[in-house]
């Protein structure tokens, strides 16, 4: 039996006989000849049928073809497959909701993702999703380069990691615990081990509201590292994970419209308010501002990506490291890709006294793990975590995080 090749394989095989298999994408038919879509993991390939030499198949009908692969311009990748052999390995029981062959799902979002099975198959969705995979190995990828252990921290824990009014809560064997809001704390603590650790995996966040850049369990990609000065060395490995990040996905998936320079632009966070026209007691930027700030960057510095610097202490995380020379102000960044938070990232307070005088005596006993790390101690740290769907989202210009999850989980969505 010949073994088997994929269809974008088949432009190096031209004048032998092949052996394809995949699903019927589409199928046309003429007086005398049809045409066959095939489509696999690697593309779609025509498949010209003799009148009568095959039925008429069903969209997603499982097939194996074997014919010889001919060049010719006018078909899908340059090359098609001729005097075939059609065998069904697999019939469907039912139509497709949609037309996977349209080059849009012609549905409303609810219908996509309540159909999730067969809607991810066609080509825009799919390669939504080959870019998120791109943009993860890349992520890991660069950091491994850069001396970072890989990680995986427990997703049931006993307290809450940033407060405990956005959290899932779950009976463990008869005691309360939460569904992790993220590796924070176990990342901090892996510093005083591997020095420079990152993780991938699935947060949760309970919040009860229903917009297109949220979601209750979302990927979260998460870097630590140790020995900083400050959080200006946070910002430079985010810079050099993101091109690794579009680096990764032009070579595997396809160019894509992103370009990271080699020092992107900064501004303080009281800057950035008086840029925006927003008070300056403003305690955290909104949605507009984001926007207005992502359109500055973009006409003033022709960068797509923008860092914003000091947020107050008052609206960031406990363990956050204040300015040297304003405390009230925070040594920690957001990063807005085209207008929107992709990234929020600081340094970590690193000595066990700040520790104590930031935190009362109840939550020192709920975070006692945590704070021994602190009590034997830890170097200047920092790190930053990057949401993987809301960066594919940005990537692929969909306008709603939904899009581009596999099976995305929010306030009112537990299937498929």
């Amino acid at each position: 039996m010949e073994a088997r090749v994929l269809t974008a394989e088949l432009g190096a095989h031209a004048d032998r006989r092949v052996r394809l298999q995949g699903w019927v994408h589409h199928q046309r038919h003429l007086s005398k000849v049809s045409f066959l879509l095939l489509r696999d993991r690697s593309g779609i390939a025509q498949v010209v049928v003799g009148d009568g030499s095959t039925t008429r198949l069903q969209p997603e009908t499982v097939v194996t073809v074997e014919g010889t692969a001919v060049l010719a311009e006018q078909a899908p990748g340059g090359v098609e497959v001729h005097d075939p052999t059609v065998t069904v390995v697999s019939t469907p029981t039912s139509v497709p909701p949609f037309e996977l062959r349209r080059p849009t799902i012609d549905a409303q979002l609810p219908t996509i993702l309540d159909h999730a099975a067969v809607a991810l198959r066609h080509p825009t969705l799919r390669r939504a999703a080959q870019i998120s995979a791109a943009s993860m190995a890349g992520f890991r990828a660069t950091l491994d380069g850069l001396g970072f252990t890989e990680i995986q921290t427990p997703k049931v824990v006993g307290a809450a990691t940033e407060s405990g009014a956005n959290v899932f809560t779950l009976d463990w064997f008869g005691r309360p615990a939460y569904l992790a809001q993220s590796p924070q704390l176990y990342k901090q603590v892996m510093v005083g081990v591997f020095e420079r650790v990152y993780e991938v995996g699935p947060v949760f966040r309970a919040e009860p509201h229903d917009t297109v850049r949220h979601l209750a369990e979302y990927v979260s990609m998460d870097v630590e590292l140790g020995f900083i000065d400050d959080h200006r060395d946070v910002e430079r490995v985010l810079r050099d994970v993101l091109a690794g990040m579009v680096a990764t996905v032009e070579e595997r998936v396809a160019p894509i419209d992103v370009r990271v320079p080699d020092e992107i632009p900064r501004l303080h966070f009281t800057d950035a308010l008086r840029l925006v026209g927003a008070p300056d007691d403003e305690p955290d930027l909104a949605p507009a501002h984001e926007r207005a700030l992502g359109a500055w960057a973009r006409t003033e510095h022709d960068s797509d990506f923008v860092f914003v610097e000091g947020y107050p202490m008052a609206k960031r995380p406990f363990y956050t490291h204040p300015e040297p020379g304003s405390p009230a102000h925070s040594n920690s960044f957001d990063l807005l890709f085209r207008g929107l938070e992709l990234v929020t990232g600081g340094q970590r307070l690193h000595r066990f006294e700040d520790y104590e005088h930031v935190l009362d005596e109840q939550t020192q006993h709920a975070l006692a793990g945590y704070l021994d790390a602190f009590r034997h101690g830890m170097p200047p740290h920092g790190g930053f975590a990057i949401g993987l769907e809301r960066w594919t989202a940005r990537v692929t210009g969909a306008a709603n995080v939904r899009e581009v999850a596999l099976f995305p989980r929010d306030r009112t969505r537990l299937s498929p």
